[in-house]
């Protein structure tokens, strides 16, 4: 299977690190103009340099809908175009396991925020481009914890990935008479950034073979894993897959 997206408008959030790096690339070299945004500045011009000439990087606050519309719209006045949107900003900010009583309001809002609330921030300001056009891939990265339980413990995070999965569902059905799919990724354990190494770390060398044992393919995933089940749902071969989640997780 063949897949290329030349001169296709690609959406990433949350591409510092990761993820979103790996999307954004994989897009990137099969000629795709590629956005992306995320709050930590540094390691998204590294993204950019990776991906290449045709990666435009931003700074954005994804919980922030006036920077999300105003991001969006800057990548459809440049190109003309709105293909793909890949929500995969998220994560736990952070924050580790607490028992229920101890947790803070602020701290459930801004994990919802960022990987809930976000996405409709994000989805809103693109539907009508994508509507316009009369097709449009949205592909939204959840996580196990959205399906399951967490292993981080945090309600805030197993509870926002679980609404985006809800989400993904209601947006299929809403936006699909309008040629467009709304589909979502539930990744299993990936060592893709600095959260997840650490949680690897300290599970110990026991706890990390109960998880690799419970893994039909015995390997935790790869970026790479991730980028390319996106690819598959951004595809034109994906024409008829909308509303579904995909575990990308090595088998359970």
């Amino acid at each position: 299977m063949n897949l290329e997206f030349k001169d296709r408008t690609v959406l990433v959030t949350g591409a510092a690190h990761g993820f979103g790096r790996a999307i954004a690339g994989a897009f990137g070299t099969r000629g795709a103009n590629v956005f992306v945004c995320d709050v930590v500045q540094a390691e998204l011009a590294q993204t950019v340099d990776i991906v290449g000439d045709h990666c435009l990087g931003s700074v954005v606050d994804v919980t922030d809908r006036s920077a999300v519309r105003a991001w969006v719209q800057e990548a459809v006045d440049r190109t003309g175009r709105l293909d793909v949107l890949v929500n995969n900003a998220g994560g736990v900010l952070g924050q580790v396991g607490q028992p229920l009583e101890e947790v803070a309001s602020e701290e459930w809002q801004s994990i919802v925020a960022v990987n809930q609330t976000a996405a409709f921030w994000t989805a809103q300001a693109a539907a009508p481009w994508m509507k316009k056009a009369g097709s449009g891939r949205i592909i939204n990265i959840s996580s196990g914890a959205g399906l399951g339980v967490s292993k981080t413990g945090i309600q805030a995070y197993a509870s926002a990935k679980a609404g985006q999965i809800g989400l993904t569902r209601q947006l299929a059905h809403e936006l699909g008479p309008f040629g467009i799919t709304v589909n979502n990724i539930a990744p299993g354990f990936v060592l893709s950034n600095p959260t997840t190494e650490r949680q690897w770390a300290a599970y110990g060398s026991e706890g990390q073979d109960r998880l690799l044992e419970g893994i039909a393919l015995k390997r935790l995933g790869t970026p790479a894993d991730i980028a390319h089940a996106v690819l598959f749902l951004a595809s034109d071969q994906a024409g008829w897959i909308s509303g579904v989640v995909l575990p990308v997780d090595g088998g359970k």
